[in-house]
């Protein structure tokens, strides 16, 4: 079943990779360069899941994690963060303010479409 799935990342490389494989998965995909765009895709677009960066201009993925659960019309929105701060405190960061999952960067393609299948499921 096709979801929409917007993808937050500032890392071009990382952008495209994950746009190709959640089009792959038959998702519909958005994607924002920065949190401040992010954040409004997320209230414009209504995505089924969220991935976001954390090391981002203008609002970083906490700022946006924050936002998003605090606004009602979203705060039910699956987010998994994929991110390069893979230390163990941005880890209990991210899931202590409502990430459903944090993904260390650099993933494994495999990894990243089995989680996503995960919280999607979940979301139904």
């Amino acid at each position: 079943m096709s979801k929409r799935v917007l993808i937050v990342d500032d890392e071009p490389n990382i952008l495209i990779a994950v746009e190709f494989l959640m089009r792959r998965e038959g998702h519909e995909v958005i994607s924002a360069r920065d949190g401040e765009a992010g954040l409004v895709a997320a209230r414009i677009d209504r995505p089924d899941l969220i991935v976001l960066d954390v090391m981002m201009p203008k609002l970083d993925g906490y700022a946006v994690l924050r936002a998003v659960r605090a606004d009602p019309d979203i705060a039910a929105t699956r987010i998994l963060m994929l991110t390069a701060k893979n230390r163990e405190i941005a880890r209990n960061k991210g899931l202590t303010l409502g990430a459903d999952a944090y993904m260390p960067k650099p993933f494994a393609t495999n990894d990243l479409v089995d989680t996503v299948r995960g919280l999607l499921m979940r979301a139904d």
